[in-house]
């Protein structure tokens, strides 16, 4: 995708929850439409900050993907998940995949996305973004005054974001966890 053939969004604020958050900006919607909330999605799921840490055992010697090494060392330290992937607890969300519009990027139906909303989202980005209120994860291109969301499977078009479009970004993929079994 080339930045001359995406629309202009020069005018067009991208608003986040970090920079809102920061009172960067105000966020107010173009339309009468209140944003939607987390409590509106009750699949939505989030860290407690108050649980229980729970450990996994975690091997320092790296796993060989290819020819294994006789020299590892098996000293063992433990793994917190939360301490692993959650950078502010507060701010971190949980949402389940559904679709297969970013399988180039290993995100696949049922894997469930890690989203920080108090990171600021860059060009290159995967987000979460509500798009005229519907809620996608997708690769977020921002050059030259253009907006899109990409997906990464190319049976899926880009969305070039327009000013008469309601986009928020509301969080940034920080990781995923994917089930084997």
């Amino acid at each position: 995708m080339k930045p001359q053939d995406m629309p202009s969004f020069k005018n067009q604020p991208i608003l986040s929850h970090a920079a809102v958050q920061r009172g960067a900006v105000v966020a107010l919607p173009p339309s009468s439409r209140a944003l939607p909330q987390p409590e509106d999605f009750p699949d939505l799921k989030w860290p407690d900050p108050a649980a229980e840490v729970v450990a996994i055992p975690l091997g320092v010697a790296k796993v060989s993907a290819g020819f294994p090494s006789p020299a590892a060392d098996y000293e063992d330290k433990r793994l917190d998940i939360n301490g692993y992937l959650v950078r502010n607890a507060v701010s971190t969300f949980f949402f389940p995949v559904q679709g297969d519009s970013m399988q180039g990027a290993e995100i696949f139906d049922g894997d469930i996305l890690v989203v920080d909303k108090s990171v600021e989202p860059q060009h290159g980005h995967i987000v979460v973004a509500f798009v005229d209120g519907e809620r996608l994860v997708k690769r977020l291109y921002k050059r030259g005054g253009c907006v899109a969301l990409i997906a990464e499977n190319p049976a899926y078009p880009p969305i070039h974001v327009t000013g008469e479009m309601e986009m928020v970004v509301w969080g940034v993929v920080v990781g995923k966890f994917k089930r084997l079994l």
